[in-house]
């Protein structure tokens, strides 16, 4: 059973200055490494810390996510990432991670019918879409519509209500691939496709897609079966930025549309999102098999700015679990689709091969990780690249969510204000425009 933080011993702090010392608190979680807390430092030794990108801060105490990048475990709310992609789908996850526990048959059967049942966009959301040029990116859209929400649904904005915020989760979560999928239309020219009640999540989501009028369209059950996975996959991942984003956004108290929509903004960074097309695009760049020495040979220089995309991770020092997972999803995929002398194809599965074999990748543990699977799937299915970044989001959703609904519970949250170290110019007198110069 999860418990919350509490401090174990303290760790004493002096200033050789002053001559002042103060004793700061040492909080033990139920795993990982312990923190220090330094919320009173400032007011017992008049100091702040400094630390960009918070690489050694702690934002919050969460109870979803954990993750252990030397082991490469990710658990999300104890269980392992292997065990929930291989014996569950989308919908025992988003439960699991909404609510702190898998889901018994009966739980599960009535949560999928009120998503089911909220899947629908109000109709007047359909025009909304008209405003936006042809040529207009998916995530401009999808940003844009979701931040717009809150107009069409203000039914259920207010934060401090727990009702409300229990509707705004079920509409945002059951909406999102609608939107999505919606954005994809648009950009074709093609008609909208509504969701049916009778697909699962992940069905639902390639159905509108990729069906049209004219024709009936089949779903695949490794396609779907796929969709779910990288779904699980991507749910949540710990205080990474878009998290972060929508966090702090709903520090001040924003509408959860607001706070989601602030949450795929920062998705949308090439940084954040964006890996898994920098792999194709770097895919393109290498051009054929015949190149891959080459390029490997550039990846190992370290006077060369040339990195393989798509190989390690910034918090995995190890085997990044989730690509373990979708590798054989990956094949699977392919094998399903019959993707046959697909050259961008060919050549990942190739450089995959003597990346693994390498010594230099091997020793320095730069595996393939999962923007490098997911990128190589979404290519097999024809989704352009443009709509990676909106699929991770609709996968993201759901952990942004419980991360937001953790964040309104928790009595120790505060409005998030960062400090910052001024190094411009101290006060100085104002000089009239006739002696500047």
């Amino acid at each position: 059973m999860a418990q919350a933080a509490k401090p174990s011993k303290t760790v004493t702090l002096s200033d050789a200055g002053s001559g002042k010392k103060m004793d700061l608190p040492i909080i033990d979680g139920t795993v990982g490494p312990s923190v220090i807390d330094i919320r009173k430092l400032y007011a017992g030794l008049g100091y702040f810390t400094y630390d960009p990108g918070y690489m050694a801060t702690g934002s919050c105490e969460s109870k979803i996510t954990y993750i252990d990048g030397d082991k490469g475990v990710l658990l999300y709310r104890g269980y392992r990432i292997e065990d929930l992609t291989e014996k569950s789908d989308f919908t025992d996850v988003q439960y699991l991670l909404l609510y702190g526990e898998l889901p018994d048959k009966k739980q599960k059967e009535v949560y999928r019918a009120l998503i089911t049942n909220h899947t629908m966009l109000h109709e007047q959301v359909r025009r909304f879409y008209d405003g936006f040029r042809r040529d207009s990116h998916p995530m401009a859209i999808l940003c844009g519509v979701v931040g717009a929400m809150s107009a069409f649904y203000h039914d259920s904005l207010d934060v401090n209500d727990k009702e409300h915020r229990r509707i705004s989760s079920i509409r945002l979560i059951a909406k999102i691939p609608t939107i999505a999928a919606w954005a994809y239309k648009y950009s074709l020219g093609q008609p909208f496709i509504y969701p049916r009640n009778d697909l699962r999540y992940s069905e639902n989501f390639l159905h509108m897609l990729f069906a049209v009028p004219c024709e009936e369209y089949k779903i695949s059950p490794i396609l779907s079966r796929a969709m779910s996975k990288i779904m699980i996959l991507h749910a949540d991942h710990e205080q990474n930025a878009s998290t972060s984003t929508v966090r702090l956004a709903g520090s001040s108290g924003a509408n959860p549309y607001a706070c989601i929509a602030a949450g795929i903004a920062s998705l949308w960074g090439p940084a954040h999102g964006g890996a898994n097309e920098a792999v194709l695009n770097m895919l393109n760049e290498i051009g054929s098999k015949k190149n891959i020495p080459e390029f490997l040979k550039r990846a190992k220089d370290p006077n060369d700015n040339f990195r393989l995309m798509g190989f390690g991770h910034r918090v995995y020092k190890n085997y990044d679990p989730r690509a373990a997972v979708l590798r054989s999803s990956c094949h699977e995929v392919l094998d399903e689709l019959g993707v046959k002398n697909e050259p961008l194809l060919e050549l990942a599965m190739e450089l995959e091969k003597i990346a693994l074999e390498d010594d230099y990748f091997v020793k320095r543990k730069l595996f393939p990780n999962v923007d490098f699977y997911s990128g190589i799937i979404f290519k097999a299915m024809n989704i352009p690249m443009s709509m990676f970044t909106v699929l991770f989001a609709v996968a993201r959703t759901t952990g942004w969510i419980a991360q937001w609904n953790e964040m309104m519970d928790d009595p120790q949250q505060k409005i998030g204000r960062p400090r910052q170290i001024y190094t411009g110019y101290p006060e100085r007198p104002y000089v009239a425009i006739e002696k500047r110069g």
